[in-house]
């Protein structure tokens, strides 16, 4: 514990020094997180995701409740960018990143911290970045895009400027379609980019985003994805439990926990659904709460009880 505590204390002096932009920082809002039924805490283990990116946010309240049941203090720190939360990580400022994309969207991150970074374990197996319309749409491919640019008002609706979908977006998408002369990609939040896509929804106009599976606005606005003959956002990939170096020596039934969380389709949507649109933001702990009941046996590992 002193250890972990001198560690921190130096990180924090390190993140605050470099500006890293650490949004908040607080105890879990699970009220499973009381070290355990016997009282004695395993340790405190600080998990960091960005709140907008529903896939981190669902694993996160997910790990919150079972390494609370498994004896663990768990806290929450919330980022807004993926290049500080890699950083975080690969310092130890945050113990696990509980859905990383480090395969192919976020491979320039792992060429840079991956040295200081320890998969854990990948719980998903299907992750696609895309470009995508709805299903109302007249367009049908990437390659199509040029004649619908004025109806499109030359816009790309786009999510953070830091994530690996811009820079894929940016570096690969446009250059080999050759649409800069035509497009113009906007980036601002995820939140920004489904308020966009629910306004052009609602008024059936014609609207392209940058999208990925798995989240949950593919379903609830009957999304495409657009058909992408150069391969320009790369094949598909798994989504990761990545922790700081050294995390399974320091944590290692946590690290077996979570190695033996695995989901399907089925499980992971009803997972995001519950969190983002069943209970909504404040009520992730809830979600997860009647997750677990409606799915007491999703993964080997799962802890249903307290200790």
């Amino acid at each position: 514990m002193t250890y972990r505590f001198s560690r921190k204390a130096v990180a924090a002096a390190g993140v605050t020094a470099l500006g890293l932009g650490l949004a908040a920082c607080g105890d879990s809002g699970s009220d499973s997180g009381d070290g355990g039924g016997d009282g004695e805490s395993k340790g405190t283990i600080t998990l960091g995701y960005i709140p907008s990116w529903s896939d981190g946010l669902s694993t996160a309240y997910l790990l919150d409740d079972q390494l609370s049941k498994a004896g663990y203090d768990v806290e929450m720190q919330t980022l807004t960018e993926a290049g500080p939360l890699y950083t975080a990580l690969s310092q130890g400022d945050v113990d696990m990143y509980p859905s990383a994309w480090p395969e192919v969207t976020h491979e320039s991150y792992m060429e840079k911290f991956g040295d200081d970074i320890e998969d854990v374990g990948a719980y998903y197996d299907n992750a696609k970045l895309t470009w995508a319309v709805p299903d109302y749409s007249e367009i049908e491919s990437i390659e199509d895009l040029p004649e619908y640019a004025d109806v499109l008002d030359g816009k790309i609706i786009g999510i953070e400027p830091g994530a690996g979908l811009t820079e894929a977006s940016k570096e690969n998408v446009i250059p080999d379609y050759d649409l800069a002369k035509d497009f113009k990609l906007v980036t601002s939040s995820t939140t920004g980019m489904t308020s966009s896509l629910k306004k052009a929804t609602d008024a059936e106009e014609e609207i392209v985003v940058t999208l990925w599976r798995p989240f949950w606005a593919n379903s609830k606005y009957d999304m495409r994805d657009l058909k992408d003959p150069k391969g320009a956002l790369g094949e598909g990939e798994a989504l990761h439990f990545l922790g700081t170096k050294g995390f399974s020596d320091e944590f290692p039934e946590a690290a077996e926990l979570i190695e033996g969380i695995k989901l399907d389709d089925a499980q992971y949507g009803s997972l995001e659904d519950k969190v983002v649109n069943e209970f909504g933001e404040g009520k992730e702990a809830e979600a997860i709460d009647s997750w677990i009941e409606e799915n007491p046996d999703a993964f080997d590992t799962e802890l249903t009880d307290k200790k």
